[in-house]
C-alpha cells in the first residue's frame, strides 16, 4: 500500500513542478487564402521552429480551401504553396478541407494536392478542436 501512495506522491509532484507537461495543440483557420496563406504557413512554421512538438491542425473552409488546390500560389509574389505545405506535413502539420465547401463550390478531391486531408465541416471541426479536445485557435 505505501509502494502505491509513493508513487502517487510521486506524479503530484512531478505535475506541479512542470515535469509532466500537456504538449501544446493549436488550430489554425483559413477562411482566405490570399489573405492568409503565406502568413499563416509562415507563422506554422515558425512556430514549430520555436516548439518543435506542437501538434498543428490548419483548417480550411471558404476561400481558405484555395490553399490545398492543386498549382495554388500567393497572387502578390506567386509563391507556391505547396512545396511550404509538404514541408509543413513533413513536420506533423495536418491540412483539412471542409467538404461542405467543396460541396457548395462543386469542387472535387482530385483538385487539391496530396497533402490534403477532408473534413465534413470546418468550423464543426474547429469548434470540437478547441472545446473538446482543448487546441488552442489561432487565425492568420
Amino acid at each position: 500500500m505505501n509502494f502505491l501512495r509513493n508513487i502517487a506522491l510521486l506524479f503530484c509532484l512531478a505535475m506541479g513542478s512542470g515535469f509532466v507537461q500537456a504538449q501544446d495543440k493549436v488550430v489554425y483557420h483559413f477562411d482566405n487564402a490570399q489573405a492568409q496563406g503565406l502568413k499563416g504557413l509562415r507563422n506554422i512554421r515558425n512556430q514549430l521552429d520555436a516548439e518543435p512538438k506542437t501538434v498543428v491542425i490548419a483548417v480550411t473552409h471558404a476561400a481558405g480551401v484555395d490553399l490545398l488546390m492543386e498549382g495554388a500560389q500567393d497572387e502578390a509574389s506567386h509563391t507556391s504553396y505547396e512545396p511550404l505545405i509538404a514541408d509543413l506535413v513533413a513536420r506533423g502539420v495536418r491540412f483539412e478541407v471542409c467538404e461542405v465547401t467543396m460541396k457548395n463550390r462543386s469542387l472535387k478531391k482530385e483538385q487539391f494536392i496530396l497533402e490534403a486531408n477532408y473534413t465534413p465541416s470546418g468550423v464543426v471541426r474547429i469548434t470540437k478542436l478547441q472545446n473538446k479536445e482543448g487546441f488552442a485557435y489561432l487565425k492568420p
